[in-house]
C-alpha cells in the first residue's frame, strides 16, 4: 500500500518488480491517496504528501504483532518478514506454548516459555544455531 495510485502501482510492477522477481506479485498492491491509512499507522508525511516504508504484522485478531519502519534509502528484507510470520503463526498455533528465539527458522529448535526457562535460555538455545544460514 502507498499514497501512489493503482496505475502507478501497475507500471511499477510491470516495469520493474515483475523483472526483479521474474513474475507478478502473488498479492493486490493498494492505493492510500490521500494518505488515511498512513497517518492511522504514523507513517505519512504530511509535509511531502508520502508515507515512510512501513511493514505491519496484524494478527487474524487484527493485532499488530510486529512492525518495522525505514527510510526510503534502505531497502527492505523479504525473507526476514515470511521468516517473522512463519514464527508469529507457530507461536499462535502452539498458544504461547511455544516462543522463537532470535533467529530462529522453521524446523529449528523453539522455546517453551516458563519458570524454568528464565535464567536458563543459554542452556536450550546456542547463538550459533539462530544464525545458520
Amino acid at each position: 500500500m502507498s499514497v501512489d495510485s493503482v496505475f502507478v502501482h501497475k507500471i511499477w510492477n510491470e516495469n520493474e518488480l515483475s523483472k526483479m522477481t521474474g513474475k507478478d506479485i502473488p498479492f493486490p498492491m493498494l492505493s492510500d491517496a490521500g494518505g488515511t491509512i498512513g497517518k492511522m499507522y504514523g507513517i505519512y508525511d504530511e509535509e511531502g504528501g508520502v508515507e515512510t516504508r512501513g511493514r505491519f504484522l496484524i494478527d487474524p485478531d487484527g493485532v499488530i504483532q510486529g512492525f518495522e519502519v525505514l527510510t526510503p534509502p534502505v531497502g527492505r528484507n523479504v525473507s526476514e518478514t515470511l521468516r517473522q510470520v512463519q514464527a508469529f503463526q507457530l507461536v499462535r498455533a502452539s498458544k504461547g506454548t511455544e516462543a522463537t528465539p532470535s533467529g530462529w527458522k522453521p524446523g529449528k529448535k523453539v522455546l517453551k516459555p516458563g519458570p524454568d526457562l528464565v535464567g536458563n535460555v543459554w542452556k536450550e538455545w546456542k547463538v550459533s544455531e539462530a544464525f545458520d544460514e
